[in-house]
């Protein structure tokens, strides 16, 4: 059976996008980018959380784990133990297979010696570099705040959005369209009668178990996340009002828009603290571009043509 949504793709839409040449710094996931590379079994500094085979994870390098990440994504984990014991599982692999690549002598490749050095080239220098680019910590003030959110403040609209209830009913079975397009209508009809009675239907009736279990309501939504047949039925009710049977791919739906909130531009308030971090980010770029251009103009910088030549040759 396809799934009985409304909604085009998951989540609601982001209600802001930080645009005039603001960049974020980019999200983590909470797990798997920010674990620290695999090392050989250290000695235990604490008791084992898990084992496999002669391979554990201790307590001390689980916290460190925990406390490197973002506060709001520490505390995502830390409400997901399905999410940390996969991050275990997967954890505890690393080092088995670490362990049987040093006992091949895998560090002493030369390939793989030529990887580490620049590898840890680049650790060394973006760690240096954020040193030396740290943006003060009163940067924005109130008033470049104020500016960054007017030059960009086309950007800052938020989309009307639609607050919506459905019955939905599942075609399972090609040969019931028609009888279940008839007890769609049939629900409808009883609906448009009492409108007051809708979510009681849409309980008792809805196989859209998520929204069933709300009394019909799917949340506050953009049009644009509505599957086509369910958006165009929707822009044409008035708050309160319910609509006739709606088929899409999915099945039949009942829908009743419940709320309506116009578009609007988001307040500065509303946008403080991301607009903040984009323009701290940008700052810091800015700094450590200058950092650079400082370097290359202590000395004098020559480049052998003929040489280079000879690389691309």
């Amino acid at each position: 059976m396809k799934k009985p949504t409304l909604m085009v793709g998951a989540g609601a839409l982001a209600l802001l996008v930080v645009a005039v040449g603001l960049s974020l710094r980019p999200g983590s996931d909470p797990v798997a980018a920010q674990q620290p590379a695999p090392v050989s079994n250290p000695a235990a500094s604490g008791p084992a959380v898990a084992r496999l085979g002669n391979q554990q994870i201790d307590l001390m390098e689980l916290k460190t784990v925990l406390a490197s990440l973002p506060v709001e994504s520490r505390e995502q984990l830390r409400g997901n133990r399905g999410a940390l014991e996969t991050w275990i599982r997967s954890r505890l692999a690393q080092k088995a297979v670490l362990e049987q690549a040093d006992a091949q002598g895998w560090r002493q490749r030369q390939d793989v010696e030529q990887q580490t050095r620049a590898a840890a080239e680049q650790i060394v220098f973006r760690d240096y570099m954020l040193s030396v680019s740290q943006v003060p910590a009163d940067y924005p003030s109130a008033a470049e705040l104020q500016q960054a959110y007017d030059s960009g403040k086309s950007q800052w609209v938020t989309p009307a959005l639609y607050r919506v209830s459905q019955i939905f009913l599942a075609v399972n079975d090609p040969q019931a369209v028609d009888s279940v397009r008839r007890q769609a209508q049939e629900l409808s009809r009883r609906a448009q009668a009492a409108p007051n009675e809708f979510a009681a239907l849409a309980t008792q009736f809805s196989q859209d178990t998520d929204s069933a279990a709300r009394a019909g309501d799917s949340g506050m939504q953009p049009l644009q996340q509505l599957v086509p047949e369910v958006r165009s039925a929707v822009s044409r009710l008035k708050v309160g009002a319910v609509s006739d049977v709606v088929q899409s791919a999915a099945g039949f739906h009942v829908l009743k828009l419940t709320g309506q909130q116009p578009a609007r531009t988001a307040t500065l308030d509303e946008l403080r603290e991301r607009l903040t971090q984009a323009l701290r980010a940008q700052r810091q770029e800015q700094i450590a571009k200058a950092y650079l251009e400082g370097m290359l103009n202590t000395a004098t910088l020559s480049i052998d043509g003929a040489e280079l030549n000879k690389v691309l040759e």
